[in-house]
């Protein structure tokens, strides 16, 4: 990955220093000195895309006429791309996560530099994506309240990564629609009976009630 990476004073102290809203902020145990090298090929591709770099909470933001777009950000195992507009992504890679139950925000992992170089063309079109949907003023439509996730369907997707693509792949009402069917039952071996039995419909992208 070639893109240079242009100076910018806030940013060239978040990758020296670490994060200030970490507690071990301008520490060597911040954990953003874990992913330096990650966090600068990456950065270098956010900045060749034409966004705006920004500071924002601490981290690194990237954003078109005033709109957050992009972030980069860093956890103890990783660092992270964070789409603010993720669900709206097409995704061919199969690649974004969605974390918890945050409607609309997706991201991407990196815990070495091999993936970023190996997925480089993939990142730029994603972040090309992320740019045209924003500037074509797309929002997400989210769900008010949205009930939570059981912890038998979060485990079931995390063991199957087609069955996780699938499921994130429908739009929100569907979604909500197996959530509230999964979630009725008391016993959790009920609840896992009634994901087995509906995966077929949702690996054929089909709602509970089509």
């Amino acid at each position: 990955m070639s893109s240079p990476v242009i100076p910018n004073p806030l940013v060239d102290k978040f990758l020296l220093d670490g994060c200030m809203r970490c507690k071990y902020g301008a520490t060597p145990q911040c954990k953003v000195h874990n992913w330096h090298d990650e966090l600068v090929l990456l950065r270098g591709l956010l900045q060749a895309s034409g966004l705006i770099e920004e500071i924002k909470w601490g981290s690194p933001v990237y954003t078109l006429n005033g709109k957050n777009v992009i972030s980069l950000g860093v956890v103890k195992d990783c660092c992270m791309l964070g789409f603010f507009k993720g669900a709206l992504l097409s995704d061919p890679q199969q690649i974004l996560e969605r974390q918890g139950n945050i409607q609309a925000a997706r991201i991407i992992r990196f815990s070495d530099t091999d993936k970023i170089h190996r997925l480089e063309q993939a990142l730029r079109e994603y972040v090309a994506e992320a740019i045209e949907l924003e500037a074509r003023g797309l929002k997400v439509q989210t769900v008010k309240n949205p009930e939570p996730v059981p912890e038998e369907l979060l485990s079931t997707l995390e063991a199957d990564p087609a069955l996780k693509a699938a499921f994130y792949a429908l739009t929100p009402g569907r979604q909500r629609g197996y959530i509230i069917h999964f979630s009725q039952p008391k016993q959790a071996q009920t609840r896992f009976s009634r994901i087995e039995k509906q995966r077929e419909r949702i690996l054929r992208g089909l709602g509970f009630h089509d």
